[in-house]
C-alpha cells in the first residue's frame, strides 16, 4: 500500500482530484511505488507491457529507437501524467522507452489491474481515454512540422512547446524546469546535435535565449515566435531520398501515433 505520502501527493493531482477518499484508497489498493534515479528506466522499448502509471514527482523522458537506429524523443512526462498505458492500447510490449532525466516517483498498478481499475473510476477512464487522443493528435502534428516546417522552426516550436508545458520562471527569463541537453533537442526536432548548438549560439547572441549545461531559459518568447511566424516556406524536394522515405523523426513519430 502507498505511503500517506503517496496520497496526499495524489489528492493534489487533477487526474485524482475528483475522487472521494474512499475512492481514492480503492484505487491506490494494487498500486506500487517507485523511486527513479536520473537515467534509470522506468521501462524499455519492446518490454512486456506489464505496468500502467502516474507519475507523483519529477520528470521523464520518451523516446523510441527507429528501426534504423536513431534515438527519437517523442514527449516528456510531467507529475501528474499517465504513462505506460500499452494495456490501454492492447498492446503486450511498450512502443517506447521511459527514462528519468532527474529523481522521480511515479506510482504503478499491474496491466491485469487495468479493465478493474478503469470501471471502478470511469473518471480515470475518461481521462485516460482523453490522454491517449490528445496524445495522438501531437504525434499527427509533430508529424506534420517535421514534414514541412524548416529545421529552425522545428527547434523553435519545440522549445516554446517544452517552455509551455513545464516552464519555470527565472530571473533571466522563463527556464525549463528539467534538464534538457542539446542533443535531446536534436532528437525531438529531427536535426542534429551541430544545428541544435549553432541555433541556440546564435539565439543567445540576439538575447533570445541563455542555455548552459543541460538547461535551457527563454528570455524572449514574442522573439522565439517570429521566427517559424516569418519563416519562408519549406523547398520542394520531393527528389530527395530523404523525404521521399521519411526522416527518422517521421517513422518514429508515425509508429507511436498508430500505437
Amino acid at each position: 500500500m502507498p505511503s500517506p505520502l503517496c496520497h496526499a501527493l495524489l489528492r493534489n493531482l487533477d487526474l485524482f482530484r475528483p475522487l472521494s477518499d474512499s475512492q481514492l484508497d480503492a484505487a491506490l489498493r494494487e498500486a506500487v511505488p517507485c523511486r527513479l534515479e536520473a537515467g534509470e528506466a522506468a521501462y524499455r522499448q519492446g518490454a512486456p507491457g506489464a505496468h500502467f502509471f502516474v507519475l507523483l514527482h519529477g520528470c521523464l523522458k520518451v523516446s523510441q529507437l527507429t528501426s534504423e537506429g536513431d534515438q527519437v524523443v517523442v514527449r516528456y512526462v510531467n507529475p501528474g501524467d499517465m504513462f505506460g498505458l500499452a494495456c490501454a492500447m492492447r498492446q503486450s510490449c511498450y512502443p517506447a522507452s521511459v527514462v528519468a532525466v532527474q529523481e522521480s516517483v511515479c506510482l504503478a498498478w499491474p496491466a491485469s489491474a487495468w479493465e478493474g481499475f478503469t470501471a471502478a473510476h470511469p473518471q480515470l477512464s475518461a481521462i485516460a481515454l482523453q490522454t491517449m487522443g490528445q496524445r495522438l493528435q501531437d504525434a499527427h502534428l509533430r508529424i506534420q512540422e517535421l514534414s514541412t516546417d524548416e529545421v529552425e522552426q522545428r527547434v523553435a516550436r519545440a522549445i516554446l512547446r517544452l517552455v509551455q508545458q513545464s516552464g519555470q520562471p527565472m530571473q533571466d527569463g522563463i527556464g525549463i524546469s528539467f534538464p534538457i541537453t542539446r542533443q535531446d533537442v536534436a532528437e525531438m526536432t529531427g536535426t542534429t546535435l551541430h544545428t541544435v548548438s549553432r541555433l541556440l549560439s546564435d539565439w543567445k547572441q540576439r538575447g533570445i535565449v541563455s542555455s548552459g549545461r543541460k538547461r535551457i531559459v527563454l528570455r524572449s518568447p514574442a522573439a522565439l515566435e517570429r521566427l517559424f511566424e516569418n519563416a519562408q516556406p519549406a523547398m520542394d524536394c520531393a527528389s530527395c531520398l530523404s523525404c521521399r522515405d521519411g526522416s527518422p523523426a517521421v517513422q518514429a513519430q508515425e509508429a507511436i501515433a498508430a500505437h
